[in-house]
């Protein structure tokens, strides 16, 4: 890569003296996201977009030294222009665009390619060199529209009403809790949060993000208070005695890995519904070749046959890239 290399912190770019998500603590750190895998604690001094400040001091302190840039935003680190473009993956998520002497390098971080309606839709960048995850890089992976997936869920939600229950909906705390938040129908009953999504909550609200702002469960009142209601999770609450002042409930699982079969059985869950805030198959080929990118570097998840399928089929240059970088899971991740 001309103008980043790999070692051992992470992704650094030697002309500005920058580590792009690094793994290990740095003097210097861009960040293009706050999940944990990419935003993580102990450098001297974080670069982020402005919308993911107070998440990124929820999860790391603080008294952290955060300095934020809007999207299409331009620093100069010695002589290498470095901005911020919308990756549409979670609110305040960012390709980092770097450009030296004519040369342009991106970082996309982790990206999803349909508006979610919250995030800042992606927008793909022109450039020599595109740094990519593939999370989901295999073509069993095509995603129904979010439309789709939460007339789904409404009528889940309706159906367990119908029958008497609750319904606990499970998914990652920050940006897949606030996506489902937000695209809920209010209508069917009322809506609660586990106390770790709200207080995401509160720090996207106060970097301007229209979040509907939900109440938490309070752990006081009682189980009559939630009759009809849906109940917004993170996959850590499954199986805890947390759940069970919510009886008698139906579970379901917000992930892309429900779209491989059993994976919601395995998860002893009562349904799946395949939401994911990462592209789908469709989406990483479309948003690749979007940048007119000469080589294309891939990152966690199918790299070897997603890379195997841009070199032989489209003519790209692809090169697998070992990263800590954790993306999807078995566990979910922040799918």
């Amino acid at each position: 890569m001309a103008l980043i290399e790999l070692t051992p912190s992470g992704l650094f770019c030697p002309q500005a003296d920058i580590y792009i998500d690094p793994w290990k603590p740095v003097d210097k750190a861009v960040i293009t996201h706050g999940h944990a895998d990419h935003s993580r604690w102990g450098m001297k001094h974080y670069l982020a977009h402005e919308q993911s400040e107070e998440v990124m001091k929820q999860r790391l302190g603080k008294d952290i030294s955060i300095e934020t840039i809007g999207y299409g935003e331009e620093l100069v680190m010695n002589g290498v222009k470095i901005s911020m473009h919308p990756a549409g993956h979670i609110p305040g998520s960012a390709q980092i665009r770097l450009e030296y002497k004519g040369e342009i390098l991106v970082a996309s971080g982790d990206y999803k390619t349909e508006n979610d309606g919250l995030s800042t839709p992606f927008e793909p960048v022109k450039c020599h060199e595109f740094i990519s995850e593939c999370t989901f890089g295999m073509p069993i992976y095509k995603w129904e529209s979010q439309e789709q997936i939460f007339d789904s869920i409404n009528q889940w939600w309706r159906g367990n009403v119908a029958e008497g229950r609750n319904s606990v909906l499970f998914g990652y705390s920050l940006g897949k809790a606030q996506r489902i938040i937000n695209n809920l129908d209010h209508s069917i009953g009322p809506v609660y949060c586990q106390g770790a999504i709200w207080n995401m909550n509160q720090a996207l609200i106060q970097n301007g993000v229209p979040v509907i702002d939900i109440p938490k469960v309070d752990v006081d009142l009682p189980k009559s208070h939630y009759k009809s209601a849906l109940i917004i999770a993170p996959p850590s609450a499954m199986g805890t005695p947390w759940m069970k002042r919510f009886s008698p409930y139906r579970t379901g699982i917000c992930s892309g890995w429900m779209n491989i079969r059993g994976a919601r059985r395995r998860r002893a869950a009562d349904a799946g519904f395949v939401l994911s805030d990462h592209a789908d198959w469709d989406g990483l080929i479309s948003a690749i070749k979007a940048t007119g990118a000469e080589k294309v570097y891939l990152t966690h998840g199918s790299t070897a046959v997603f890379g195997k399928y841009l070199d032989e089929e489209e003519g790209i240059n692809a090169v697998e890239l070992e990263t800590l970088f954790e993306g999807e899971s078995g566990d979910l991740g922040d799918s």
